[in-house]
């Protein structure tokens, strides 16, 4: 893919999302379907094409951006409500819609480089959903989030799982049971948001998130991701031989030769190119 703006696969989707390498090493997807950026099926196949091929070794971040007011009002709920006619009242469309939108979630975890989350506006349902998802997320002090499913008789249960695997319990249950919004502070005393910029800041503050992260050795930073999400599954004398087992193997790579040794010879390191 070229540097300049590139489209995702289908004329639809096109619509739906912009890619942009704004610069080496950084693709930008931005959701171009305001008011709402809703997660609509073209919105989520392209979503999905976009982080498949990500995985480029030519990408080392991902940033998820929304225009307007709203970063995500979540699933297309009209979208859904006209296969309720359908003979077997729209069970085989939902769980199809689901299923694939779990799996776009579920590959923004599994991506080998970092994925940041540019909030400006709005994040509710599913929409909060994909900003937990992502490992970064950086929000403007006039956002606010929310699972306020249950506002329409719909309990959150899929943005569930990535909002309890941010926050904790009491947060969560209040989120989902009342629908009520959190904003940018709250978010960020939560462990929902990673860091908070004024509106006319945050895409400066993003870059400068992003250029830490370019910075850095990527495959160190693809072997951190990896084990990160992982001994969060364990219990804690387990995810101690695990990481134990992470950090020799990494204490073994070349990368960490290179720091170590720009460290103790104060200098700056040099990458080893793979």
């Amino acid at each position: 893919m070229s540097p300049a703006t590139a489209s995702a696969k289908s004329p639809l989707s096109a619509v739906q999302l912009r890619r942009e390498r704004p610069r080496a090493g950084v693709l930008r997807l931005t959701l171009a379907n305001p008011p709402a950026n809703a997660l609509s099926a073209a919105m989520i196949d392209a979503l999905q094409a976009a982080l498949d091929d990500a995985a480029d070794d030519a990408i080392r971040v991902v940033i998820i951006a929304a225009e307007g007011k709203l970063f995500s009002g979540g699933h297309d709920l009209k979208q859904m409500t006209a296969h309720r006619g359908d003979a077997d009242s729209g069970r085989a469309y939902f769980e199809d819609i689901f299923g694939r939108c779990s799996r776009m979630m579920q590959t923004i975890r599994a991506l080998p480089k970092p994925v940041v989350a540019e909030v400006a506006g709005i994040a509710t349902a599913a929409g909060c959903q994909l900003v937990a998802s992502c490992d970064i997320v950086i929000a403007s002090a006039t956002a606010r989030f929310g699972v306020n499913g249950i506002d329409v008789g719909l309990f959150c249960s899929t943005p569930m799982v990535a909002l309890s695997r941010n926050v904790g319990s009491k947060t969560a249950l209040d989120m989902l049971m009342t629908g009520e919004m959190i904003d940018a502070d709250r978010a960020l005393a939560a462990g929902l948001v990673s860091r908070i910029a004024q509106p006319d800041h945050l895409r400066a503050e993003t870059e400068g998130v992003v250029e830490r992260l370019l910075a850095r050795p990527p495959h160190v930073q693809a072997l951190g991701k990896k084990a990160f999400y992982e001994q969060l599954r364990m219990p804690l004398g387990e995810a101690y031989d695990f990481a134990s087992a992470t950090i020799i193997d990494n204490m073994l790579m070349d990368e960490a030769k290179e720091g170590i040794g720009a460290f103790i010879e104060k200098r700056k390191p040099q990458w080893p190119i793979r």
